[in-house]
């Protein structure tokens, strides 16, 4: 019988490790889930004539990281493929807005894809900002697959250290 309650007992956490690892999975995924809306829906320009049309996605993963210090606000996000030109970043009120456009890259020949999971097309993401910030100083670069902003913050996020003197 011990045996039995030693099984159980192990089938129960693999259960409960299982369940907080798909949680945490969503969790993390649910703000990087980003729709991807085809430019051009031409039969050429996201499948090839030997590709089923359901193997094309319209959904998929933009990783970004949001990091706050003192002075500023960096937002890191994941776009492969992508350089400068396919991006536009727009700051409105308390809110950071990404577009882009991903766009097309397929093998030419006469085999056909049997799993398509790389997804094409514009995209919009928008990450909600802590602090006010100084939109006209933002900096943003892209390269190796990464955009990488700096927001400075407005003064009045900043804060400010205030001394306490005696007497």
């Amino acid at each position: 019988m011990d045996k039995l309650a030693e099984l159980k007992q192990g089938l129960e956490e693999t259960w409960h490790s299982l369940g907080e690892g798909w949680r945490q999975l969503r969790d993390r995924a649910s703000e990087a889930l980003t729709r991807f809306t085809p430019v051009n829906r031409s039969r050429n320009s996201l499948e090839d004539a030997h590709s089923p049309p359901a193997l094309a996605s319209n959904w998929g993963l933009l990783a970004g990281d949001l990091y706050e210090d003192g002075e500023q606000i960096i937002i890191r996000l994941e776009v492969p493929g992508m350089v400068k030109d396919d991006l536009d970043l727009e700051v409105r009120g308390d809110v950071l807005i990404v577009r882009g456009e991903k766009r097309v890259e397929q093998e030419r020949g006469h085999g056909r894809y049997r799993v398509r999971q790389c997804t094409f097309g514009s995209f919009r993401r928008s990450f909600a900002l802590p602090a006010p910030v100084i939109a006209e100083k933002a900096k943003a670069r892209c390269g190796n697959g990464v955009l990488r902003i700096e927001l400075p913050k407005e003064a009045r996020a900043r804060g400010r250290r205030i001394e306490v003197r005696s007497g």
